[in-house]
């Protein structure tokens, strides 16, 4: 590809008042409205003054310009361009929206997680977001860790050295998951920098089920890592009628129970580098699992104790210590093992095993999140912040939700993915006979989809005249 050989004879002038910059804000926001967003924020939301007022209006706008790729409230002029007006109504000014996300406390931040989960079960009811039910699988997959955002400036309250050695805020999600579709986020908190993970986990966990509860019948298989492994998050699940499946850290009760194990209860598993054997029907591999009934928290009172299996994965050790001895006389292994309270007629070691390591989706979501709204939180105030978590949580799901009205190819697709093959689609907007038709580009890639999308939300498309 290369420039027309008459660019130079051409000129560029922002004038035209009927171009649109993101033409699929039109059937994105119309889902957001069947689902209830406006209402539910002004139903729900009390900010006080006047920055308050019209609360449904300011949160649509915000989450709209999420979706279409805003990251900092600068960004959100991008709703007030060309002929944006004549297809949306109150688009508010990027001061207006920002005062308005100043002006929440703690309070205000924990009412609009009630409009995000009951948005969340609106959107479920509009837009298949866990696929369709799976007779091989009995859970539905809930996955918590938390992720820190990186920050700059001394002004930012909160913020903090955690963990990662990363200067920033730290936020703590939870999202479901199903064999049949990409996650969708069901709770989450904005934490200062400097916390450890699982503070908060019991209250997050807990919202976290009621919602799932509300989203699907089968049970939820809880799924973090060490970080969590206590009494306060499996506690909260078992207690929600929920498994668990927990990484658990190394301490004296759990190497008793690997110590434990036969050598003859370790079975082979697909892992990195195995081969399949198809004369055996096994895999040759270095890996290995097995299990032992195990109790956890033993040294609490007996209502924290939580009965289940501990599934110990072990593999070759490369880099023996020192102190192992010689390591060409006898194998050294590494031990990786979690707790888990599953019914072992519904997951076996192995089968438990590859489910458990199926956590690791989740950081796909924080990375999604993090090249979409949470490239920066954009206020100094803690609450505005955690507002503006929120709110980034609400446009992942509804982008995700209006990707999956489209068919199958952008069911799994990433945010940014989705952007770009169905919100940041330029139009033009024509009117007659006061009808406004959207004039999209000729031979666009993703076409169909636009359409299915734009028939969902705003009946099927009028085919303009030739």
């Amino acid at each position: 590809m290369q420039l027309s050989h008459t660019t130079g004879a051409t000129s560029a002038v922002f004038d035209d008042p009927n171009l649109l910059s993101s033409a699929g804000l039109v059937p994105v926001v119309a889902l957001a409205e069947s689902a209830g967003l406006g209402s539910l924020a002004q139903d729900r939301l009390s900010v006080p003054t006047d920055k308050g007022a019209n609360a449904g209006l300011k949160v649509t706008s915000l989450v709209a310009g999420m979706v279409a790729g805003a990251d900092s409230i600068d960004d959100m002029a991008l709703l007030r361009h060309g002929g944006m007006s004549r297809v949306f109504a109150r688009a508010y000014a990027p001061s207006t929206l920002g005062s308005f996300l100043r002006a929440f406390t703690f309070g205000h931040v924990r009412q609009l997680d009630a409009v995000a989960s009951r948005f969340l079960v609106a959107l479920a009811d509009q837009a298949p977001l866990l696929g369709q039910p799976s007779p091989e699988s009995e859970h539905v997959l809930v996955d918590v860790d938390d992720t820190v955002i990186e920050v700059h400036g001394y002004a930012k309250q909160g913020a903090g050295f955690g963990y990662s050695g990363v200067r920033g805020l730290n936020a703590l999600l939870a999202t479901v998951t199903t064999p049949n579709a990409a996650p969708v986020v069901v709770a989450q908190r904005l934490r200062k920098g400097s916390c450890g993970s699982p503070r908060g986990a019991k209250r997050l966990v807990a919202d976290a089920l009621k919602t799932t509860a509300a989203l699907t019948d089968a049970t939820p298989l809880v799924r973090a890592d060490s970080a969590f492994y206590g009494r306060g998050l499996v506690g909260a699940a078992v207690r929600a009628g929920a498994d668990v499946s927990v990484t658990v850290r190394m301490d004296k009760a759990v190497k008793a129970a690997i110590a434990a194990i036969d050598d003859d209860a370790w079975t082979t598993i697909e892992y990195t580098d195995a081969i399949f054997d198809e004369a055996t029907g096994s895999w040759v591999s270095r890996a290995e699992v097995a299990e032992v009934p195990f109790t956890a928290f033993s040294a609490q009172k007996k209502a924290d104790r939580v009965s289940g299996r501990l599934v110990v994965r072990r593999i070759p050790d490369l880099s023996p210590k020192s102190s192992d001895g010689q390591e060409t006389l006898f194998d050294t292994w590494r031990f990786h093992a979690f707790f888990t309270t599953t019914d072992p007629t519904v997951l076996d070691t192995v089968a438990a095993d590859k489910t458990h390591r199926g956590h690791a989706v989740i950081e796909q979501v924080h990375a999604d999140l993090k090249n979409s709204a949470l490239a920066h939180l954009p206020s100094g105030k803690f609450a505005a912040n955690a507002a503006w978590l929120v709110l980034a949580v609400i446009a992942f799901n509804l982008t995700r939700a209006a990707a999956t009205l489209t068919g199958p190819r952008l069911a799994r697709a990433t945010t940014a993915t989705i952007r770009r093959k169905l919100i940041t689609v330029p139009a033009r907007l024509a009117s007659s006979a006061r009808r406004i038709t959207l004039h999209l580009p000729r031979a666009w890639p993703w076409e169909p989809d636009w359409l299915r999308l734009f028939g969902h939300g705003c009946g099927p498309p009028t085919a303009a005249p030739t």
